[in-house]
């Protein structure tokens, strides 16, 4: 059981997920919001159902799976419609997430929570003991979204103005990592990140 859980965060296309990989690669459980979003979207799942009901069956495909790309490009363009799909999925995530981070078997859990700021900050995760965020500029930010979900600089524009700002989650941050692109500096920061956490979670034990 880990009783120490920190808070990974950043904005989209930030780099989080390289981060992820450096801790699990030093035997972290890590615990991540977007993996569980798509699990519990599943067909079969209530979330789904729920999204259907209130977005229409024209979020999902004819096998009656999500589609993703239609719901994403339908919430960014509201934002009353953005809150409403967080409303349904939110609270199943942070419960998912905060049973998978009590139950860990290393000596403290990262919990990847991509919109830990918009999403009530540390109200909505009291059992976060430190907060991580891993920063990037905006340039490089929009120019890894267009590569990665093949879009188009506006949409892309759009979904990081729908984010909190960089200086709203360096607010929130303990310790940040400024992702620069070049991986050895990423893994060096961890390992740094890893001792201090380390050492933090067996004085708090």
């Amino acid at each position: 059981m880990s009783d120490y859980v920190i808070g990974l965060t950043g904005g989209i296309a930030s780099g989080k997920s390289a981060l992820e990989r450096c801790f699990a690669a030093r035997g972290i459980v890590i615990a991540d919001a977007d993996l569980i979003a798509r699990a519990i979207v599943e067909p079969g799942e209530p979330a789904l159902a729920e999204v259907a009901a209130r977005f229409g069956g024209g979020m999902l495909t004819a096998d009656g799976r999500l589609d993703r790309a239609a719901l994403r490009a339908h919430v960014f363009t509201d934002e009353g419609e953005r809150r409403a799909l967080e409303g349904i999925l939110h609270p199943r995530i942070r419960q998912r997430m905060h049973e998978i981070c009590s139950a860990a078997d290393s000596i403290y859990a990262v919990a990847t929570i991509p919109l830990l700021t918009e999403g009530g900050g540390r109200t909505a995760y009291p059992w976060l003991d430190r907060v991580l965020v891993v920063d990037v500029p905006r340039a490089m930010q929009q120019a890894r979204l267009m590569e990665r979900d093949g879009i188009d600089a506006a949409l892309a524009d759009r979904m990081i103005d729908a984010q909190a700002s960089r200086e709203q989650r360096l607010a929130l941050a303990d310790d940040i990592v400024i992702n620069d692109g070049h991986w050895d500096h990423l893994d060096q920061a961890v390992a740094e990140l890893d001792a201090r956490y380390r050492a933090l979670a067996e004085a708090a034990r």
